[in-house]
């Protein structure tokens, strides 16, 4: 399997992690009214878990390129990908105007988790899919038990 793998440097694994953070980087600057995210999670050993797969994700999708893969192109993973991450920007910005709830929550959990799963996929990455599927688990169980349940 890791036959197929080359250590590239993938400027669009780059990118996409830049540009989901892109909101994340606003937050940390500008609070939000009604910022229930900023509260101590009582998770901290999943989200430990969660932060060291993310890091493996991040590192295996900037890293690890599949020569099989073809160059990127508008693809319906590709799109995939793209209707995910809007997602998740339209649930920062209902966040930022005063909303918090079910939807909004799962919206800033789960889009943006599958943004790199659809990237991956398309890719043929699969060493990023492990550290992507861990880390959606963990961030799934942080929103969910921190800000739903």
């Amino acid at each position: 399997m890791l036959k197929k793998y080359k250590l590239s440097f993938e400027i669009c694994g780059v990118l996409l992690f830049l540009i989901v953070m892109i909101p994340n980087f606003i937050w940390f600057a500008i609070p939000a009214p009604n910022d229930i995210l900023r509260a101590k999670s009582i998770t901290e050993a999943v989200d430990t878990a969660a932060s060291v797969c993310q890091i493996l994700m991040i590192a295996a999708i900037c890293i690890f390129r599949n020569k099989e893969s073809k160059k990127l192109c508008i693809a319906p993973l590709i799109i995939m990908a793209a209707v995910c991450y809007l997602l998740y920007v339209s649930s920062w910005i209902a966040y930022y105007n005063g909303i918090v709830n079910v939807i909004v929550i799962l919206g800033l959990t789960i889009p943006p988790c599958l943004t790199f799963l659809f990237f991956a996929i398309d890719r043929k990455n699969g060493i990023a899919l492990i550290p992507i599927s861990i880390f959606t688990i963990c961030h799934l169980v942080y929103g969910v038990v921190n800000f739903i349940i």
